[in-house]
């Protein structure tokens, strides 16, 4: 996400008032997880297996909790806490706003319909010939293009499930991304669709959702995606075009489905996967490989007998 204007490196050091390295009146345009960081975005990183990966991403500012040497063209801002001062500029720059009835008659397009109880956040966009049913909720900002459906129950813009575990319990990240959905998007209902923390999560063109599905924060899908009903998807995952994923499919997090994949149901993803393969099973992989493993598996009582046998006639 980006500031309104820039600010200059020392300003922002105030704000959470901690020291830094680098021109003071080094430029910063804002602030974002690392997979979507951008020259003048923040990035922050509390851990040293993570250190050199943000040091070296696209961000230009890093936030972190040991003084370390800063690579050329960048700065640093040297925190105690960066998880805790992460949050503090997104609440600083991106306060909560209390609920109230949003006025966005302007930013509905023609001929599309929304039914009464549906609720809609603040500054949405909802294009044209585009249905919502009964009791959908919209988070603030998000964006939902042409020709849409989505069914009764759904919420987009729920925030990210992304905590960071202390002594006295779990501390929460702050999200203030959007939820994108391009045009000629079917969701079914009761799904949930999670905002990125700082990011988009968005859901491509003429992809298909069935009921129940979870979509994790700053997660991609491509264009004519297919998903059946509960099936789960963490968040940043990358989803390209043409996938199909079968009924309570499960996907961790960070992981990339190639083009044209298919997931069989009940498979578990636990690292990425080529795109034109079909997979199945727990962790999932391909078909021939699974089968395999299955048909030795099935041979283990065999062998268990072989074994009984062979120790009595020894």
């Amino acid at each position: 996400m980006k500031f309104s204007k820039t600010y200059l490196l020392s300003e922002i050091a105030a704000i959470i008032n901690c020291n830094y390295t680098g021109d003071a009146s080094f430029p910063v345009l804002g602030m974002n997880e690392i997979h979507v960081v951008t020259p003048g975005d923040i990035v922050f990183v509390d851990h040293p297996k993570y250190y050199d990966k943000a040091l070296q991403s696209a961000a230009t500012i890093v936030l972190i909790n040991k003084q370390v040497d800063c690579p050329e063209g960048k700065a640093l801002l040297i925190s105690d806490d960066p998880f805790r001062d992460f949050n503090k500029l997104t609440q600083y720059f991106f306060p909560f706003s209390a609920f109230a009835k949003a006025e966005v008659t302007n930013l509905i397009g023609e001929n599309s319909h929304i039914h009464p109880s549906a609720v809609i956040g603040r500054n949405v966009e909802i294009g044209s010939n585009t249905i919502i049913h009964a009791n959908v909720s919209i988070g603030d900002r998000s964006v939902i293009g042409n020709n849409v459906i989505i069914h009764s129950g759904t919420v987009l813009g729920g925030d990210a499930f992304y905590y960071k575990r202390r002594p006295e319990g779990y501390d929460k990240l702050l999200s203030n991304g959007r939820v994108v959905i391009e045009d000629y998007v079917e969701l079914g209902a009761n799904c949930t669709v999670d905002r990125g923390v700082t990011g988009d999560t968005t859901i491509g063109y003429g992809s298909k959702i069935d009921n129940q599905v979870q979509i994790g924060h700053d997660t991609v899908l491509g264009k004519h995606v297919l998903i059946a009903s509960q099936t789960g998807i963490a968040g940043c995952v990358v989803v390209e075009d043409e996938v199909t994923i079968w009924g309570q499919v499960g996907i961790t997090s960070g992981i990339t489905i190639g083009k044209k994949a298919v997931i069989s149901a009940k498979s578990g993803v636990s690292k990425s996967l080529e795109g034109n393969n079909h997979y199945f099973g727990v962790p999932a992989d391909k078909f021939r490989s699974k089968y395999k493993e299955i048909a030795s598996i099935k041979k283990i009582p065999e062998i268990l007998d072989l074994l009984k046998k062979l120790e009595k006639s020894g």
